[in-house]
């Protein structure tokens, strides 16, 4: 019986030492002085001061200790330096909590964390989590990048930091400004949330309606709802990937390229483009609006290829399947096309089709040159046919060989059949009475248009054929070899809207750039009272005497 209770005696003891030994460990220490003072609830170290919690040091020129509260008021270079971490701090004042951990550094404050170094006048770090927050304003330096705010919350142990309100990172490529940062120190990347501005070093602006993520060191970008603009180009989309380093930009979901010097900006689903080449590919329901001074021509394709070489003549835009072609007057479907920058030639093939007011043209391959903004001439080859209908419904054809059409204000004037040339012609007087129809075979022939319509045939060489008037005109005799009226097949604006309609954005959205950097402060109530005082003396004395005022 007295061994058990020998026994449960030592075990108490025991837990009661841990126990104090514990509540002493989380006890602030006094470790150096040259002079202690003690007073009414506080003891008053001077001069080379040196104090323990844990595993902190704390150093200052001199400190108010609070025993019984288990915190200190430090003055003079503070410096907390954590001997397991290799967080390290400084400051003019600080006050430091035992039990909580948290220290309250202000005035020239610094906290060095590796090769991170934070300055701030305001800063409370808890030792517990490792967490430090500035308010009233911040500067956070690494070896790449200078990131300022109002506002930051630093947790050391993760290397994470999350920055608010007014936050700028500059180094020496880029500027960003954003109002919501996360930026991570070790693989240095920052993160954003919401409108993020950027301007590179050589004035190109990297925009993000939504956020974005920059990694700072290998200078690869992601925006959502993201825009770059170049000196000559403009690129957007829903989600932007850059590679400055690479020179290449992905974009997904509503892409647009825009090509300045060029006047041509593509739209499609999905689009890849390599700046130092200046080669451009676009799929997915693709769009090309090319911006003439009076007019826009609109071209629709599953995929397009743009390239704006250095070489003058290698400058070109493809486009392949489905595609389909609007400007003014001139509507033109084919399954490919090649529009060349150098003179403005464009050129279609497999099952091309034309049409340009009235006439409907088709050959294997179709080539047409752009002047002055308007189609200035067209080259058919193998198998052209150029159909034209008239007021009673009948049907103008001329086929051949080989076939050149000369516009004039964009209409066309005359077409030239070289090798081969059939030709029927429809005689209509004022639009309302046939008078016969002519059929010729020859193998040069020039045919001229007014308004669309057909003003008359001249056969070059000695034709062959017959003019009938309308009681001799079989039905089997109306049409050439090969006819077929595509009429509904011809391209609209509703076609194309539907196949694809661009997404309208601000002209001038906001942009944080824009903001002035100078902040004009609200003043305090008390300045607010002596303006208010100041006024009223000024009424006071503005106001007449008694004796000065009128019986």
């Amino acid at each position: 019986m007295v061994k058990k209770t020998l026994f449960f005696f030592l075990n108490c003891l025991l837990l009661a030492c841990g126990y104090a030994f514990s509540q002493q460990s989380n006890m602030l220490e006094i470790q150096q002085a040259d002079l202690l003072q003690g007073a009414s609830g506080f003891e008053r170290l001077i001069n080379n001061v040196r104090m323990k919690h844990q595993n902190s040091l704390i150093y200052c020129d001199s400190a108010h200790f609070f025993r019984e509260a288990n915190m200190a008021k430090l003055y003079g270079r503070v410096r907390i330096v954590d001997t397991e971490d290799p967080v390290i701090t400084t400051s003019n004042y600080a006050e430091y909590d035992g039990f909580t951990k948290i220290a309250k550094l202000r005035n020239n404050v610094v906290l060095k964390n590796e090769e991170t170094t934070l300055y701030t006048d305001f800063l409370n770090y808890n030792r517990e989590t490792g967490l430090a927050n500035y308010f009233n304003d911040g500067k956070v330096v690494d070896s790449t990048n200078v990131l300022t705010s109002i506002n930051a919350l630093y947790d050391t142990r993760s290397e994470k930091i999350t920055f608010t309100d007014n936050v700028i990172l500059v180094n020496p490529d880029y500027t960003m400004r954003t109002n919501f940062l996360i930026y991570m120190t070790v693989p240095k990347t920052a993160e954003t949330v919401g409108l993020t501005n950027i301007v590179s070093a050589e004035g190109d602006k990297l925009n993000a309606q939504k956020g974005s993520f920059y990694d700072t060191e290998k200078k690869q970008f992601r925006f959502f709802e993201g825009e770059v603009e170049t000196e000559t180009n403009k690129i957007y989309a829903d989600i932007l990937f850059y590679d400055e380093l690479a020179k290449y930009y992905e974009g997904r979901l509503n892409v647009s390229m825009l090509n300045k010097e060029r006047e041509v900006e593509i739209f499609g689903e999905e689009g890849k483009y390599w700046e130092d080449r200046k080669y451009s590919l676009v799929y997915g329901n693709a769009l090309v609006q090319k911006y003439f001074e009076k007019d826009t021509l609109y071209m629709i394709a599953d995929s397009l290829i743009s390239q704006d070489s250095e070489q003058f003549d290698d400058r070109h835009l493809l486009a392949f399947n489905n595609v389909k072609m609007i400007k003014s007057d001139l509507h033109g479907i084919s399954d490919s096309l090649a529009y060349i920058y150098a003179d403005s030639s464009i050129y279609m093939y497999k099952d091309p089709v034309l049409w340009n007011d009235k006439s409907q043209i088709t050959a294997d391959s179709v080539s047409f040159l752009i002047a002055n903004e308007e189609i200035d001439r067209v080259y058919l080859n193998r198998k052209a046919f150029n159909i034209t209908k008239d007021t009673l419904g009948n049907f103008n054809q001329i086929k051949g060989r080989k076939m050149t059409g000369y516009f004039t204000e964009g209409k066309i004037s005359r077409f030239h059949v070289e090798g081969n040339g059939e030709s029927i012609y429809f005689d209509v007087v004022g639009d309302s009475v046939l008078r016969g129809m002519n059929k010729m075979l020859c193998a040069n022939i020039m045919m001229f248009f007014e308004e669309g319509n057909i003003k008359r045939i001249n056969w070059l060489v000695k034709p062959e054929g017959a003019f009938n008037p309308p009681h001799m005109i079989q039905e089997e005799d109306k049409l050439l070899e090969g006819f077929i009226w595509r009429e509904e097949e011809k391209p609209s604006m509703d076609k194309i809207f539907a196949w694809r309609k661009p997404v309208r954005r601000e002209r001038n959205p906001e942009n944080l750039f824009d903001q002035p950097d100078v902040i004009i402060p609200f003043p305090s109530e008390e300045e607010i009272q002596k303006l208010l005082q100041q006024k009223g003396e000024t009424v006071l004395e503005k106001q007449p005497l008694e004796e000065d005022k009128p019986d």
